[in-house]
């Protein structure tokens, strides 16, 4: 029977794993309909949802934010973000699928990826200074840590 402490811990890790399976398939969803939406497409739903609000006050930070982005969205910046999402996100669900079957190689290779995905995220907050990326980063920290103490009892468990 595992103490209290640590039964709470395991609670937190698969509550950490499954939330983090469903950015995966969230992220991985949105990486195939980049692939298949066109640029322009993706441009003229950006103007619909953001038309009346321009015209409501034409300084709208948000709506006058996305709007430019959508215009100069590329092909190739579309391309780069289809293959980042479905990359990152079936990396993400293989690892977590590993974890919630309690496979050895998953405890660490998930540990080398988020480590790898933080640094990045890290990397791109020098760039973006996005509040997003922070708390994504922090959750990604507080997941690695679960997964470290997971870890940790399984391979006490296995040893005995």
């Amino acid at each position: 029977m595992k103490p209290a402490g640590e039964h709470r811990i395991h609670q937190f890790f698969e509550v950490s794993v499954w939330l983090k399976g469903a950015h995966a398939l969230i992220e991985c969803v949105g990486g195939i309909l980049l692939y298949l939406v066109t640029t322009q497409t993706i441009a003229s739903w950006v103007n619909m949802l953001t038309q009346e609000e321009l015209i409501e006050d034409p300084n709208d930070f948000i709506a006058g934010h996305l709007s430019r982005m959508a215009a100069g969205f590329s092909i190739a910046s579309k391309e780069f973000y289809a293959f980042y999402l479905l990359s990152h996100g079936l990396i993400k669900l293989l690892l977590v699928i590993g974890l919630l079957r309690g496979k050895l190689w998953s405890y660490p290779a998930s540990l080398v990826a988020l480590g790898a995905f933080m640094a990045y995220q890290v990397y791109r907050y020098s760039y973006t200074h996005s509040p997003g990326l922070l708390v994504l980063t922090v959750f990604d920290a507080v997941v690695m840590w679960l997964i470290w103490q997971e870890w940790k009892t399984v391979r006490r468990h296995t040893a005995r």
